[in-house]
């Protein structure tokens, strides 16, 4: 194990997180899709602790990280990254996030912009999916518990990946599909609820931090369109494209942070 990696006292519950680079450097926080941990960020740490604090956790109901009774919902999340902070007494983060990871961020910039200097939303959406569709998982995990959770991660590298990906990369993509297999049910089941519930369509206009709306050109989840409509609705808000599919920062690592550092950049700049 890592030996950055540590369970962190906080106001709400013991998280997991790894911490990285100069601690006199700005903050910068990563928050995980649905589904994985903060080792889903270990390409990343390199670049992105060399001007940074880097801050990681697994996500409430992931890893590590308290697995409370269910249903979760986005200020639960949200809250969860502010006592992260908290304990490591920072008193102002950039933040970045896919997926489920970006609409924690989404809630942030909403709620708490003042303790975020930039926030980098990734492979995400104002609304993602269906809540149907986000119930009938939930439930199907909580019926079926550690089965269902295989389940999903053997049908996972086609939502998270394109096809040239899984072929190209069959040791990274078995590593994702056994940490999915390997979560709590009822902590995945709960984020799932959070997700059927969340939609901050209408709250976007409030966000003022300096905000990267990052897609995947080949991402289905969470598709180029939805970061455009995010991008209509966010004054100033930045895009950015690169070649991948859902989990864009394991897909295409070189053009993912290329575009988070050149954007935390102007962000410091400005």
């Amino acid at each position: 194990m890592n030996h950055s990696v540590f369970q962190l006292n906080t106001r709400r519950g013991e998280f997991r997180v790894a911490v990285e680079g100069d601690p006199a450097a700005p903050a910068f926080i990563l928050s995980n899709s649905l589904g994985t941990t903060l080792e889903m960020w270990d390409p990343q740490v390199a670049a992105l602790s060399k001007r940074h604090r880097l801050i990681r956790y697994d996500t409430r109901g992931h890893g590590g990280s308290p697995v409370t009774s269910g249903p979760y919902d986005f200020g639960d999340l949200g809250q969860d990254v502010l006592a992260v902070l908290d304990a490591l007494q920072v008193e102002q983060a950039a933040f970045c996030g896919i997926s489920m990871g970006g609409h924690t961020g989404l809630w942030l910039g909403i709620h708490a912009g003042p303790r975020f200097s930039a926030i980098a939303i990734c492979n995400s959406a104002a609304k993602i999916g269906s809540e149907q569709a986000w119930r009938e998982r939930a439930a199907m995990v909580r019926a079926k518990g550690a089965d269902g959770m295989r389940a999903l991660a053997e049908s996972a590298p086609s939502r998270w990946f394109t096809e040239a990906c899984v072929q190209a990369q069959p040791a990274m993509v078995r590593r994702m599909q056994d940490g999915l297999s390997g979560l709590n049910p009822e902590g995945y089941a709960s984020c799932c609820d959070a997700l059927a519930a969340s939609d901050l369509r209408n709250d976007l206009e409030r966000i003022a931090v300096p905000t990267l709306l990052l897609a995947g050109e080949f991402d289905p989840v969470c598709t180029v369109a939805d970061a455009q409509a995010m991008q209509a609705d966010i004054a100033g808000s930045r895009l950015a494209v690169v070649p991948a599919s859902h989990i864009s920062n394991l897909e295409a690592p070189q053009a993912f942070d290329k575009a988070v550092l050149d954007f935390l950049a102007g962000a410091a700049a400005a």
